[in-house]
């Protein structure tokens, strides 16, 4: 499952500070970098299993029809 810390929820942080899994994996098509959110700072790690990002047909932050039309006033 794909998240993000732009997103209104800031998702990837929250996810760290609830769980304490610190590390992450960029999910942008052909972007390969890990983030320590202990750390802050940005690693290389391990390939992992598939899937390795978004669909490239699917534009970020999400499908058209699941965004908010004000959705870059949430960004954090």
């Amino acid at each position: 499952m794909g998240c993000c810390d732009s997103s209104p929820a800031q998702h990837a942080s929250r996810h760290f500070r609830e769980t304490g899994h610190r590390y992450m994996q960029s999910f942008e098509p052909g972007e390969t970098w890990f983030w320590d959110f202990e750390d802050q700072e940005t690693l290389q790690g391990p390939a992992l299993a598939e899937p390795t990002s978004r669909p490239e047909s699917q534009s970020p932050p999400a499908p058209a029809d699941r965004v908010p039309q004000d959705w870059q006033a949430h960004l954090h």
